[in-house]
């Protein structure tokens, strides 16, 4: 092997070492995403790096390699759905790059993927592998370590960021001292990954054990030395954590694998005596059990049985025996404030209250995977779209969705991976995934039972059934939630893995191009001619020239991320030059130009109420260019339409005529999204400003009977009402339309807000006008 050849080993195999390591790990603290985006970048960096030296490793062989495998079948027919469904997508930009702040999901990230898997079949030996899984673990110890303390209000991120020792960096509903995340960025992902650890790391505890040919439970205490026991408490810190995520999903998908994990030991009898597997499985039920009994769970049916649950009883019971006061509530009480923001533009507008109930997140998946399966539906074959749910799902949201504490969210995801797939690649992406799946299923069951007899292969069938179980995991998480980063390299490169230490890509043939007969290559000088050096200079360069794209794509989110936090505190003028160099750096990024379109309307009517007319008229001008330029591109982004709408709105103000086009906006968005309560509201106002009050009454009433509880269209309904009801000089001419008028405020009074001073306020005035 030449020193070339050894270089290219070197950055192939330590990019996937590093790839497992710092994906976890990774993180920015000034970027529009903290976690998930900085995850995918890295892993694209690697990836060019990793297969740049494949390549160049080829070409200092002569010969194109690379493995074929059993999975080729499968993995060809998902790469072919993801490229038919993006060339059909709804947004053929997105479905390639993926939605914008994740981008993971996208056709990018799934050739990314694929990639890496031929990487490791076609480089990787079984000591390698060994090595990742043993570096997996060490980092994920560091995430662990990481989040621990942040349950107990010491976040080592808030450190890294401002300097404090403490949770004082995350908003209010983003605690972690109430569901942890470490550096994996959310809760459900945490445990997620930790439950695919669980599994890795119990199943590593018995690698120095299994040799013993006493296997009974004196001989297991008395051998645990250093490694079973580090990796005994790398399983207990996983699990401590686990809980502390309070996910029901990756708990209970953990305890799933774990009864599988040994129940599977126990059936295929690997060691001729279930009784070792038996106590092994009681050991860690003991301490799991103890764990969970003191910090309680994320399941609320077994959490009444915890130490925390117990104690909380004791003290209410104590309590009521010392004194019994009667307590009193208002429905006042059970409502929370939320800024009116119609004076900025009707189009964002917010209600003044909404009920802080959260409604549970299973009736919320309810809704969500009805609006997933309507839009396959329709989209049976290739589905919507890779990556386009954020848009296909506002066409088929059911309106009970308007009732719940999320009925303003934006849903870029299924939190169903299975449903997502369905809905953004059809039957056929889906069906090639499942494929996929349960391949390697298939495969981890037969290898267990062709080498289940033979002592030498104990250690790699016990991984074998680990992976599977950790497999299984990821399985039961997305079906509750989705992938993210670290979990798809896991579901597309866990089977490579399984490939490269069961030897079993050995039973498929590599696929080998060579550039010269071996008996003429053994003849000739091995130095590197002219055409090997072009091609190793055009690879070198093309790797640089793309990781050069990529890192200015990086910094450019750096501009566009602070010059939405200004623009967000109204600061527009000190944002728009942020948003300026991010859309410099980055022009084909439509969500860049986005922003600074807003961006520039309000600084146009900034200008305009400091009576700069022509600098408010350039500002308008150029925010009305680049939306033009956007809603042509892009026809079915909801997100841009009501931008639109936003900035026509807020242009209005120095031409009244422009509301025209602000209504046209939001009738689109109705379009994009006919059940969205707050689209219909912004609709029913600007009919009205625009003059037509019969339709803005009727689609007001059409909102309230989406949203039986929105406090806003009820207020503007009362006031259309009272507009119809009086005459130019503000006379009631009509006593049954004032009448409504009247009604429609009081309801708010009487059902959604007691206290509504602004509702006070105008009947008071109505009252003194009769």
């Amino acid at each position: 092997m030449s020193l070339g050849e050894k270089i290219c080993n070197v950055l192939i195999k330590g990019g996937l070492y590093l790839l497992f390591f710092s994906v976890p790990l990774f993180f920015q603290g000034d970027t529009s995403e903290l976690f998930e985006f900085n995850k995918m970048w890295l892993t694209f960096w690697l990836t060019l790096v990793i297969v740049g030296a494949w390549v160049v490793k080829m070409i200092l062989q002569k010969r194109v390699y690379f493995q074929r495998t059993i999975f080729d079948i499968p993995l060809l027919l998902f790469l072919i759905s993801q490229i038919i469904s993006t060339f059909i997508s709804l947004d053929p930009y997105i479905s390639f790059w993926g939605y914008y702040s994740r981008f993971n999901g996208g056709l990018l990230s799934t050739i990314t993927y694929l990639a890496l898997f031929y990487a490791i079949a076609s480089n990787l030996h079984k000591k390698d592998i060994f090595r990742i899984v043993w570096i997996t673990l060490i980092s994920g110890v560091i995430v662990a370590l990481w989040g621990f303390p942040s349950h107990f209000g010491y976040d080592p991120t808030c450190y890294l960021f401002r300097g404090t020792f403490d949770v004082s960096c995350w908003t209010n509903d983003f605690q972690p001292k109430v569901r942890i995340f470490s550096t994996i960025g959310q809760p459900d992902w945490m445990a997620a990954y930790l439950a695919v650890l669980l599994m890795i790391s119990i199943a590593g505890s018995m690698f120095r054990l299994i040799t013993d040919q006493q296997q009974n439970l004196k001989v297991f205490v008395a051998k645990i030395f250093w490694l079973p026991l580090i990796l005994f408490l790398t399983s207990l810190l996983f699990y401590v954590d686990l809980i502390f995520t309070d996910t029901r999903a990756g708990f209970v998908a953990f305890w799933i694998a774990f009864v599988l994990f040994f129940a599977t030991l126990l059936l295929v009898d690997i060691f001729k005596n279930r009784r070792f597997i038996l106590n092994f499985a009681l050991v860690y039920l003991l301490f799991f059990g103890t764990i969970t009994f003191i910090t309680g769970t994320p399941v609320e049916e077994l959490n009444k049985f915890t130490l925390p649950a117990l104690s909380a009883r004791h003290t209410v019971i104590k309590s009521k025996n010392i004194a019994s006061a009667p307590t009193t509530s208002s429905p006042a009480a059970n409502k929370a404030l939320v800024p009116d923001s119609s004076a900025s533009s009707a189009a964002t507008v917010k209600p003044k209250l909404i009920t802080t109930g959260i409604t549970d997140s299973g009736t919320i998946r309810l809704y969500v995977w009805e609006g997933a399966i309507k839009a396959w539906e329709d989209h049976p074959l290739f589905g919507t779209g890779v990556e386009t749910f954020a848009f296909a799902y506002y066409l088929y949201r059911p309106v009970a969705h308007n009732m719940t504490s999320e009925w303003d969210y934006l849903y870029n995801k299924a939190h169903n991976e299975f449903l997502n797939y369905l809905a953004t690649t059809g039957i056929f992406g889906l069906g090639t995934f499942l494929a996929f799946v349960l391949l390697y299923f298939m495969l981890s069951g037969h290898y267990v039972l062709q080498n289940r007899d033979q002592p030498t292969k104990h250690r790699e069938v016990i991984l074998t059934i680990a992976f599977a179980m950790a497999y299984l995991t990821i399985l039961i998480t997305d079906f509750f939630g989705f992938s993210v980063v670290i979990i798809n390299l896991f579901t597309f490169l866990f089977p490579a893995t399984f490939l490269v230490w069961a030897e079993n890509s050995k039973h498929s043939h590599p696929f080998i191009i060579e550039a010269e007969k071996k008996s003429e290559a053994k003849n000739v000088n091995k130095s590197i001619n002219a055409f090997q050096w072009t091609g190793i200079v055009v690879i070198i360069l093309l790797v640089i020239y793309f990781e050069l794209i990529l890192f200015t794509d990086w910094f450019a989110d750096k501009d566009y991320a602070l010059g939405h936090n200004y623009d967000s505190v109204d600061q527009f003028q000190t944002a728009n030059p942020y948003l300026n160099q991010a859309v410099a750096m980055r022009p084909e990024e439509p969500v860049f130009q986005d922003e600074l379109s807003i961006n520039e309307a309000s600084l146009a009517s900034l200008y305009l109420q400091n009576k700069n007319i022509a600098q408010a008229q350039t500002y308008a001008e150029e925010a009305k260019a680049i939306s033009d330029q956007l809603i042509s591109a892009y026809p079915n982004n909801l997100l841009f339409f009501k931008s639109r709408a936003r900035i026509f709105y807020l242009l209005a103000q120095g031409d009244p005529r422009v509301l025209a086009y602000a209504l046209q906006s939001i009738q689109k968005a109705n379009q994009l999204a006919p059940t969205d309560a707050k689209i219909l509201y912004n609709l029913g106002v600007l009919y009205g400003q625009t003059g037509d009050i019969n339709l803005a009454i009727s689609t007001l009433q059409k909102t309230v009977k989406y949203k039986p509880d929105y406090t806003d269209a009820y207020y503007a309904l009362g006031l259309f009402y009272h507009a119809q009801a009086t005459n130019s000089a503000g006379k009631v001419v009509n006593q049954a339309l004032q009448q409504k008028a009247v009604e429609s405020l009081q309801f708010i009074l009487d059902n959604l807000s007691p206290n509504d001073t602004e509702a006070q306020k105008t009947l008071a005035t109505w009252n003194a006008g009769n």
